[in-house]
């Protein structure tokens, strides 16, 4: 069973900067996905940025240019670095992990297998 911990949200204003982690207990899956998604009471969640084993990137639009997903491969940990953040931005945030190749990771909650508990993000105007 693969764990997977969030850490680094927090309050913040408008404009400012967080970096969210998330670490895994084990990689299990030698050819793997893993994101980051977002969601806000009665929506549902959201993928928000996703990289492959080999480094592929993929990020939803409302996030390009501001938010950089990133990992750590000897420490197993994600990382998301999020810059001028906006009040649009205040979610709970997960991590997940799944399996499977594709030729840029997916930004659906099906391909993952395992998520985090979730860490909160919030943006003040």
């Amino acid at each position: 069973q693969v764990q997977l911990v969030e850490s680094g949200g927090g309050s913040v204003q408008a404009g400012g900067s967080l970096r969210l982690s998330c670490t895994a207990s084990k990689l299990t899956y030698t050819i793997y996905s893993m994101g980051w998604f977002r969601q806000t009471p009665g929506k549902e969640r959201e993928g928000v940025a996703a990289v492959t084993n080999d480094g592929s990137t993929t990020y939803t639009d409302s996030v390009k240019g501001r938010f950089t997903i990133s990992k750590d491969n000897a420490n197993n940990t994600l990382y998301l670095l999020m810059n001028s953040l906006k009040p649009e931005d205040t979610a709970m945030y997960y991590c997940a992990y799944g399996s499977g190749w594709y030729p840029t990771p997916l930004l659906r909650t099906y391909a993952y297998n395992y998520w985090g508990r979730g860490t909160q993000v919030t943006v003040s105007s």
